[in-house]
């Protein structure tokens, strides 16, 4: 019996080997940089939606700013305290896809995957657009640019992110540092004050508060309610991407998530009741935010600095997305929904194929609504709350099934979660359904049709494969190669001893035009083949049409219905370029027979190449 002797660096049975990669993996702290700037820039356009729905009833309304903003922190602590359990549960990630997955069915599942991947797209896109918005209202001259600022802020974001999510986390956590700090000095010493210290922002702007208001109703509050959820996109962004964090990796991602949380909820409701104690009133051209940097600090370079720290977080909140959908790409590719590739890891723990095609199809957002937020905000936050709800009752199901200690509060606060967050759903999509939302509502069924075509499709491929079935074992079959040729060089000479290695027979085809000068380079050809007598055939495919794939793959046919008990290979001779620059002198002949070959015969293709170098 042979003794098996282990390789240098092999790992003895029985022991997980190291993973190399927990470096390139997110601490508690990193990955709060990385995950949660969506969430912590919402706080910049958050407060001013709901002030804006309210401004409608007049300065009644706006007494119901903190109300509104309380109810909003109560449904964020409620999902924190649900995500923090569907991270425990469900530690590989995905977040409401990975719960509707095991719980409620594969369409469910569906459902709450495609609604995850348009809220992200839409995430980065309305990110980029409401960051280059906020440069442009400070530099006005740039106005007419917005698309193309847009373009290379998305730019730097995929770049960054194509390094790996820590190096992301590195670069966007002092930017988060700075806002989130920022944000809380406005508060506190907004606190202290007992009247506005400036109120040079606004001054001279149009106030949009109603005048003419006579009351608060129910479809106000919800309205407002409702266009302050926008707040909460970014809350699941951390229970999805699980396994970027390093081990225990569920322990921080839990941390991640509750920090998340409780600086999220303090910055919420610390504006309102800034906005509720200075009385301040949406204007034209100015944000809420800028006035209470404003009221709090005064008119100078702390306001400045908070107005670019808002600017640059909002741009940059589109990382978020670069954080949690690839994970959730990468999850619909493992279960066949999604093309394999996505599955796949570059160094640094990057899926650079979801981080791509994010990009791309942000940049044609982007492009479509010309750089404008306001085209895009409608259509923003729907999604996320689809996939809030599903993994509450996903959870409720999941803890009656397990039945372990303290299961029943565990799926009652999950219970009392869905029912928040589907009332929500309904109450956004309902109140932004006629600005855009039926677009999304659109999108959904047909993002989910095409993961069923996907995964039918790589059901065929299944089965013909006979994959999850023992095949035949192998057998010898006898084999001619044929080596395609025009010229008489190294190139031809290596690739029939290559050939001679690889089958029994080997012949060489060369196609024949009927033009004076293609027959002319054959006979001078053949003359000296026959001088080098290299044992080979040379085949002439003579061929009326100026093709030249066409006529090896007939030839291929006829080959194999002469003999169907021989496996046929082409070997297609190549050279390959000392420089890049010089594949542009190459005549692309290989490729043209390889396509031809492939697509009309089921012969192997073997493509050899000859360096220059």
């Amino acid at each position: 019996m042979p003794v098996l002797t282990a390789e240098p660096g092999a790992v003895p049975a029985g022991e997980e080997p190291p993973d190399t990669g927990e470096r390139h993996r997110l601490t508690a702290v990193t990955g709060l940089a990385a995950l949660s700037l969506d969430a912590m820039a919402s706080v910049a356009y958050g407060p001013e939606a709901i002030v804006l729905v309210l401004a409608a009833a007049g300065a009644h309304g706006l007494g119901y700013t903190l109300p509104v903003t309380l109810a909003i922190a109560a449904l964020l602590a409620v999902l924190v305290a649900s995500y923090r359990q569907v991270i425990a549960a469900f530690p590989d990630g995905g977040g409401s896809y990975a719960v509707a997955r095991a719980h409620l069915g594969a369409r469910t599942s569906l459902v709450a995957a495609a609604s995850l991947v348009l809220d992200y797209v839409l995430n980065v896109a309305v990110a980029v657009t409401a960051g280059v918005a906020a440069l442009t209202s400070a530099f006005p001259a740039l106005y007419p640019h917005r698309l193309w600022l847009c373009l290379a802020v998305l730019a730097l974001v995929t770049g960054v992110n194509l390094r790996g999510i820590v190096e992301s986390a590195k670069a966007f956590i002092v930017p988060t540092v700075v806002f989130v700090g920022s944000v809380f000095v406005l508060i506190v010493a907004g606190l202290l004050r007992s009247s506005p210290a400036s109120t040079a922002t606004a001054a001279g702007h149009a106030s949009v508060l109603a005048d003419n208001a006579s009351g608060v109703g129910a479809l106000l509050l919800l309205k407002a309610f409702a266009s302050g959820c926008a707040a909460l996109t970014g809350v699941e962004a951390i229970a999805n991407a699980v396994p970027s964090f390093r081990a225990p990796r569920a322990k921080r991602a839990q941390h991640a998530e509750v920090a998340l949380g409780a600086v999220l909820g303090a910055m919420l409701i610390g504006l309102s009741v800034l906005i509720s104690r200075f009385h301040l009133q949406p204007v034209e051209g100015v944000t809420v935010l800028a006035q209470l940097a404003d009221a709090s600090l005064g008119h100078n370079w702390g306001f400045y600095v908070i107005q670019f720290a808002t600017m640059i977080l909002l741009a940059l909140s589109a990382n978020t997305s670069f954080g949690g959908l690839p994970v959730l790409l990468e999850l619909l590719a493992r279960d066949n929904y999604l093309p394999h590739v996505f599955a796949l890891k570059a160094d640094r723990q990057v899926h650079r194929h979801g981080v791509l095609a994010l990009a791309v199809v942000s940049a044609a957002l982007l492009v479509f609504s010309g750089g404008d937020t306001n085209t895009l905000v409608p259509l923003f936050a729907i999604g996320v709350f689809v996939g809030f709800t599903v993994a509450q009752v996903g959870m409720v199901r999941h803890w009656r099934l397990e039945r372990g200690p303290g299961w029943r509060g565990k799926a009652l606060l999950n219970g009392f979660g869905a029912v928040l967050t589907g009332v929500a759903t309904v109450v956004v999509t309902a109140g932004k359904f006629a600005e855009g939302a039926w677009l999304v509502v659109l999108m959904l069924p047909l993002l989910v049709g095409a993961f069923v075509a996907v995964h039918r499709a790589y059901g065929r491929i299944g089965d013909r494969l006979g994959l999850g079935r023992i095949p035949e074992a192998p057998h010898r079959e006898r084999s001619v190669v044929i080596v395609p040729v025009s010229s008489l060089t190294r190139l031809t000479s290596q690739a029939l001893s290559a050939a001679a290695s690889l089958g029994d027979e080997v012949r060489a085809v060369t196609v024949c035009h009927p033009d004076p000068e293609d027959r002319a380079r054959l006979h001078a050809l053949e003359r000296a083949w026959a001088e080098w007598d290299p044992g080979v055939p040379l085949v002439r495919l003579a061929c009326e049409r100026r093709t030249l794939g066409r006529p090896v793959a007939a030839y291929v046919r006829e080959v194999t219905a002469a003999e169907p008990a021989t496996q046929v290979t082409v070997l297609i001779p190549e050279t390959e370029p000392e420089r890049l620059w010089q594949r542009l002198l190459q005549n692309q002949r290989g490729a043209v027979v390889a396509h031809a070959v492939r697509r009309e015969t089921d012969a192997v293709i073997c493509r050899l190449r000859f360096r220059l170098a």
